[in-house]
């Protein structure tokens, strides 16, 4: 076979000389040139931490409109875009995946198993124990808890960073308190959740001038009203009313009145008046700007709003999309403004599913509503029926027709676990479950490793199980089953919280000035996050301080997970 090397070297041999006789074409003009790569991101840590959470904001969301971001996530996606994040864990609710996104580690591992779990044997009986609440102080109810972040078992990265430098803040602000306790944790300076038509902080502390204020401004909003939204152009195919139960969706503009107050909260407002309040307290308590570095999480919650409210698709979810792309552009030109050297982390806590109404005429004629025997009263009128047990009180305790169910105590040990055999066998035979399995298999299940895309149904419900908190027994519904049997129009028609990739896959995207850009389709987790800030901060940690891995953002040679060493 003849050699090619030599044709290679004799055709860029002519090139060259063709460019260097001038019989090549001219240079390109300034203008046309593109424009000049980025230093790279600065080696030593940013003044401050600003980590993002969008509620609901899953990867599919994420796909669909990043061609349309012309604000805030225009910059994000300039930066390291993980578009594969992973919640790995089964219970794919609010307070959970919160409890993954600063602590580096898996439910398993920071015990919020659920938005509620029960303790049957304690004070509390059937009814349920809130993740962010402290139920020893008897105020406090699931309803209307004292808020604290007692039920979390690990550190915050907030909390970290405090304990590494005592000046450093700590600061979260969100619509909902559990978002803000997960993301804050037990050391935090500064909390504010929405409750009551106004923020509000932990017991036994004042607002701040900039929490008053923000609350001023809110109130005169909600007493005047405000007209509807105005919807882009690139939303018109969604504008498109879909009947569901008694009502319809998918054609609201947000108008806000004075008679439904709570509309600012369903609405992507209730965004725009967190990211306000997020900018009063950068400048209230010179964040990122006194010598130290500080830490801000803001969670964004009208996209898991709108979504409950009006599901994933409609005209709604298009507008919310539109406006949390504009306030999250006004919370980074605030900090630009402000001079600080800031890193933003933008992932979410878990995705979500449309409607099934909506579903259905939109090719996925599968998606359902779960059935009414699947609830926790009908399921344990079946394993009564079954093994001849019952009970005073219920036999059965759980929040609704997935996750966790218990036990009632009023049995001894061997009842229990004969209606536990009976209500596997009972939810297993059922076609809208896609797996069950007892509190004891999980518990002898080894925690899950390596690629979260590949993990088993039982993996990804072992990465959510805590034996001091979870259940006797675990259902997961098979794929598009909605978990609401009976739909409310404008408050609950479609949720999140299953064990499938629509609820697990976020978007995770970081940004700091300067840094090269990159996209990497592989899949990484949320448990990630903390690690790889960790690292950028310098911070020493503990062997074996995270469930996750550290991301290298330097996309160069160099790596910036070796800081941290």
């Amino acid at each position: 076979m003849r050699p090619i090397v030599a044709p290679l070297v004799l055709a860029l041999s002519l090139a060259l000389g063709a460019c260097a006789s001038g019989t090549a074409k001219a240079p390109a003009s300034a203008a046309s040139l593109p424009p000049p790569r980025p230093a790279g991101m600065a080696k030593t840590p940013p003044r401050l931490i600003v980590a993002v959470s969008v509620d609901q904001f899953s990867a599919d969301l994420f796909a669909q409109y990043r061609q349309h971001y012309t604000h805030g996530f225009a910059r994000l996606l300039q930066g390291a875009v993980f578009p594969s994040g992973f919640q790995s864990h089964a219970a794919t609710e609010t307070c959970p995946g919160h409890s993954t996104l600063l602590t580096g580690d898996h439910p398993a591992r920071t015990g919020i198993i659920a938005n509620n779990w029960f303790a049957p044997a304690s004070a509390r009986g059937a009814q349920p124990v809130y993740c962010a609440e402290d139920e020893s102080d008897p105020a406090s109810s699931a309803k209307n808890p004292v808020v604290s972040a007692v039920h979390l078992k690990v550190p915050t990265l907030g909390e970290l960073m405090k304990a590494a430098d005592p000046r450093a803040r700590n600061v979260a602000v969100s619509a909902k308190d559990r978002a803000v306790m997960m993301m804050g944790g037990h050391d935090i300076d500064a909390a504010y959740w929405w409750k009551g038509g106004q923020f509000v902080t932990l017991n036994g502390r004042a607002l701040s001038p900039a929490a008053e204020a923000e609350n001023a401004e809110v109130g005169a909003l909600i007493k005047a009203g405000a007209p509807a939204i105005e919807a882009p152009a690139w939303c018109a195919s969604a504008d498109h009313a879909v009947s569901v139960g008694k009502g319809a969706v998918g054609t609201f503009r947000f108008a806000l009145t004075a008679d439904k107050p709570d509309m600012l909260r369903i609405s992507p407002r209730m965004d725009a008046a967190t990211v306000d309040l997020a900018n009063r307290l950068v400048d209230e308590m010179q964040l990122g700007n006194a010598g130290r570095t500080d830490i801000l999480s803001v969670s964004l919650s009208a996209t898991d709003y709108v979504g409950h409210a009006t599901g994933t698709e409609g005209a709604e979810m298009c507008i919310q999309m539109a406006e949390l792309d504009k306030n999250l552009g006004r919370l980074f030109d605030h900090l630009d403004a402000a001079g600080i050297d800031y890193l933003v982390v933008l992932s979410a806590d878990h995705g979500g599913l449309d409607t099934p109404e909506r579903s259905d005429e939109q090719a996925f004629p599968r998606a359902v509503r779960a059935d009414k025997s699947l609830m926790p009263a009908e399921l344990a009128k079946a394993v009564s029926a079954k093994t001849g047990i019952s009970t005073k009180g219920p036999l059965l305790i759980a929040d609704g027709p997935f996750g966790d169910f218990y036990v009632s105590r009023e049995l001894d040990a061997a009842q229990r676990a004969q209606v536990v055999r009976a209500l596997l066998a009972i939810a297993r035979a059922h076609p809208q479950v896609a797996a069950a399995f007892s509190g004891e298999e999980l518990a002898n299940t080894p925690l899950p490793a390596g690629n979260p895309q590949d993990w088993t149904l039982k993996d990804r419900a072992r990465a959510s199980f805590d034996p001091t908190r979870s259940g006797d027994a675990v259902i997961l519904l098979d794929r598009a089953v909605t978990p609401i049997p009976e739909p409310i129009p404008g408050a609950y028609i479609a949720t999140h919280g299953s064990a499938f990739d629509y609820d697990r896959r976020v978007p995770i995207l970081f940004w700091r000035k300067n840094m090269l850009g990159f996209e990497q389709p592989q899949p990484v987790e949320t448990v990630d996050i903390a690690p790889t800030l960790a690292a950028i901060l310098g911070l020493k940690v503990r062997e074996g301080q995270f469930d996750g891995r550290c991301l290298d953002l330097d996309a160069e040679a160099g790596n910036s997970c070796d800081r941290g060493q």
